[in-house]
């Protein structure tokens, strides 16, 4: 399996998590807000400070995002790129959010997908301090009673990251994951849930990165620093079955059914399994 030398030492334990009650719900995100000034109130009304969410369609002005780009220093194995803000209204196609704190505020980790004003489709890291909502936004969303995601320093990556934190629960459905590098999605996924007697569960939510990708049909993304979400997965009986959407730093963008086996995490891995 593909694997990226980290700048740190790896810990030995190869994932974070919480088991958590949550809640899941779906709202309507007003047009003319901050999307983080919307996620937080979203979460708010229902009650949780933490949490993930999946949308589809929908449009940001303005919008500002950077995507993943080659280290400049050896102090990280890759790095974001420069920062983009496209003129006009840009159209979204799908995206994946996390939401947290980072230094004791309101803060998200999103990826998403879109087709700018301009015509260009393209995808990446979007920035919550300038990014705004041109329209309604229908979200799907899970949120955490028992546990928050927490920006914390990563000393194998050299990034802050978010991962869950919270005394959790004893038994409950949820569990709130961040999972480290080099380890492949769907295995990491498929022994917690054996570790965890878990023979079904959703995924909610899901924003990280791949060393590239290997798809189901064969298809093969080679360039190693991406940015991806997932926009569907489950977990039955052993088997994880993951849709992805994907942009590389050369700026290709591709996604589809995951092959079992063969995508290992490059920094992170950020979702909320639900077990049913």
């Amino acid at each position: 399996m593909r694997r990226i030398l980290q700048p740190g030492p790896p810990p030995e334990t190869r994932h974070a998590a919480v088991v958590t009650r949550g809640l899941n719900f779906e709202t309507v995100l007003p047009a003319g807000q901050r999307l983080l000034d919307a996620v937080a109130a979203a979460f708010a009304a229902h009650g949780m400070a933490s949490g993930v969410l999946r949308f589809g369609d929908g449009a940001f002005a303005p919008l500002a995002y950077v995507m993943p780009a080659l280290p400049p220093t050896p102090a990280h194995a890759a790095f974001y790129s420069e920062t983009f803000r496209p003129e006009g209204i840009t159209r979204l196609r799908s995206g994946a959010l996390t939401f947290g704190r980072r230094f004791g505020q309101p803060f998200f980790h999103c990826h998403a997908f879109w087709q700018e004003a301009s015509g260009h489709q393209s995808g990446g890291h979007i920035l919550p301090e300038e990014t705004r909502l041109a329209a309604p936004l229908v979200v799907a969303a899970t949120g955490l009673g028992d546990a928050a995601f927490e920006a914390v320093a990563d000393a194998e990556t050299g990034f802050t990251l978010f991962e869950p934190r919270g005394e959790g629960a004893n038994s409950a459905p949820f569990h709130a994951l961040r999972l480290r590098p080099n380890q492949d999605l769907a295995a990491a996924l498929q022994d917690y849930c054996r570790q965890h007697g878990i023979a079904r569960a959703l995924i909610r939510g899901g924003v990280g990165s791949l060393i590239g990708a290997h798809y189901a049909d064969g298809r093969i993304s080679t360039p190693f620093a991406t940015e991806m979400s997932i926009r569907s997965g489950t977990v039955a009986d052993g088997d994880a079955r993951i849709e992805i959407e994907l942009v590389d730093y050369e700026g290709n963008l591709s996604g589809g059914l995951l092959h079992q086996g063969d995508n290992p995490v490059l920094m992170t891995m950020e979702l909320v399994l639900e077990a049913l």
